[in-house]
């Protein structure tokens, strides 16, 4: 795939993550493309569905293999907003996507290279190629802005909190 095709991809993620935004959730979204076109979508809803497993790339891989009718995704490419985690980084080697589009890494949790590679690693049977840093200021910039709007928010509870113990 070319840039541009990378980009309008990730525009697509990036429209997922909006919506975990919407639901107060971690903005973090996915989509998965096969000849051209998204098979599948997902975005974080850990706290909305009370379940860890709740991520986008395993929303997304659940949607795409459900449309493939295989849990095989071998010709397909993964686009996620925020690099994935351990789970995420295992589940896309599991599903055999051979290529992975990622907007911004996660110095804190991140398996595509930040803390470990898990999908390039050595001794699987299958390895990914990766592209970062696709539309990285938007997808940064989401994140931020719902971590700052958080850490807000904490604040005035807390604020409120000891006003109505005075």
């Amino acid at each position: 795939m070319n840039e541009h095709e990378d980009e309008k991809y990730m525009r697509a993620a990036l429209r997922e993550a909006n919506k975990a935004y919407n639901l107060h959730e971690v903005p973090i979204g996915c989509v998965i493309v096969h000849e051209d076109k998204i098979i599948g979508r997902g975005y974080n809803r850990r706290n909305t569905d009370h379940s860890a497993l709740s991520h986008a790339e395993i929303s997304a891989i659940r949607s795409a293999c459900r449309k493939i009718g295989d849990w095989r995704l071998e010709e397909c490419t993964m686009y996620v907003t925020l690099e994935p985690c351990q789970m995420c980084s295992g589940a896309i080697l599991q599903s055999r996507i051979p290529r992975v589009v990622i907007g911004c890494m996660n110095p804190k949790a991140g398996c595509a290279g930040s803390i470990i590679n898990l999908l390039q690693m050595d001794g699987f049977n299958h390895k990914s190629d990766i592209t970062r840093g696709v539309l990285e200021e938007e997808c940064s910039s989401l994140l931020s802005l719902f971590f700052k709007e958080l850490r807000l928010e904490l604040k005035e509870e807390k604020e409120k909190a000891a006003y109505e113990e005075e």
